[in-house]
């Protein structure tokens, strides 16, 4: 998951970045609000609305517009700040000072907020000789009936949703588990049996750095 940090304070920032970089976020930080406006394409927006160069609020107003899909967590020095930044188009927001572990929570609500909002391809999905229906939750590899775990299946599923797209252990592990926060050894030990069980271990193709795929053919 990757996340767009916008803070003016640099150290302020760099402890932030530190933490979310630990909870297995891709961060990139912007300390002013012409930075926030060209940055590369993200999944949340950690958006303090205080900046240097001019009003979060137009920021998080542009933001919105650009991508009704993403994430914005305004971070607010007062409650009527907060509540002008949900008018703007923010998700939530939390108030400065605040606690590390209160912001991982609302991050972590408002991505499960967006997987559960993400639109769901049909629910019989044919992709490389796999034959996987969400709604029976059932599988087939050429024909061939699959036995699988409840959490093998939803991993299964996570990658067919986007056939041929690599995602992130983050992001099968918020499908999953509705967390980023579940130990990386947990969806490699899953991916491995998974693979065991299908007998075609090239169906689930590992991004050395990143996560895993299911190639589109």
């Amino acid at each position: 998951m990757r996340i767009l940090l916008v803070e003016d304070d640099l150290r302020s920032s760099a402890v932030m970045s530190s933490t979310l970089r630990r909870r297995g976020y891709q961060v990139e930080q912007a300390s002013t609000a012409a930075a926030a406006l060209v940055a590369a394409p993200c999944d949340l927006v950690l958006l303090d609305l205080s900046l240097p160069d001019g009003d979060g609020f137009d920021v998080c107003r542009t933001l919105r517009g650009r991508n009704p899909a993403l994430g914005i967590i305004a971070v607010a020095r007062c409650e009527r700040d907060g509540i002008t930044g949900l008018r703007m188009g923010a998700d939530d927001y939390v108030g400065k000072p605040y606690a590390m572990a209160e912001l991982h929570a609302r991050i972590e609500a408002l991505l499960r907020r967006t997987v559960r909002q993400a639109p769901l391809p049909g629910h019989v999905i044919d992709v490389g000789g796999l034959r996987i229906d969400l709604l029976a939750r059932t599988v087939h590899v050429d024909t061939r009936p699959v036995s699988l775990t409840r959490k093998e299946f939803d991993i299964l599923a996570s990658l067919a949703r986007r056939p041929g797209l690599a995602l992130t252990r983050e992001r099968i592990m918020l499908d999953v588990w509705q967390t980023t926060w579940s130990g990386r050894h947990t969806l490699a030990v899953h991916v491995a049996t998974l693979r065991a069980k299908l007998g075609r271990p090239e169906l689930i193709e590992t991004v050395r750095g990143l996560g895993y795929r299911l190639p589109a053919e």
